[in-house]
């Protein structure tokens, strides 16, 4: 690639809402739950959040996060150094987020870009760190119970 082309393909990346994000939040609001979008509140302003849960989750690109072992964590051959000292950066604030998170009482997951593939897999994974689903305010949305049959 020519630079001006290197650099308009990196002008398309985005910092937020990844189509590896977005299949996750899809599938969360699918399995029923509901949550916080780059909540600026929690440590590391993961990409979602479930603040009454203390949980929240990073969706991590492979090539960008350097996925250990993963086919997509590959360093680019032209400026080599330059892409080797941005992923030690992002590795290292990576471990610094997950590490202030931990020691602040929140419960962490990190999902990598490959791991969105299997969407079975995902969702077992997802529901076992989520937890359950809570029911009663879903079944009353469903049911469309007014607020006098909710509180009986």
């Amino acid at each position: 690639m020519t630079s001006a082309q290197r650099s308009a393909h990196m002008a398309r990346i985005k910092r937020a809402h990844t189509k590896p994000e977005m299949i996750v939040r899809r599938l969360l609001h699918r399995l029923g739950y509901r949550f916080k979008l780059q909540w600026k509140a929690a440590p590391g302003r993961p990409d979602v959040a479930f603040p009454g849960r203390r949980s929240i989750i990073f969706v991590h690109g492979c090539f960008w996060h350097q996925h250990n072992g993963c086919k997509l964590a590959h360093v680019p051959a032209t400026r080599r150094p330059f892409w080797e000292a941005k992923f030690d950066r992002n590795r290292a604030r990576d471990a610094r987020d997950l590490e202030r998170a931990s020691s602040q009482g929140w419960r962490t997951l990190v999902v990598w870009e490959c791991q969105t593939q299997d969407e079975a897999k995902l969702a077992e994974r997802l529901r076992a760190f989520v937890g359950p689903v809570r029911l009663e305010r879903e079944l009353a949305s469903r049911l469309d119970l007014g607020p006098s049959a909710r509180s009986s």
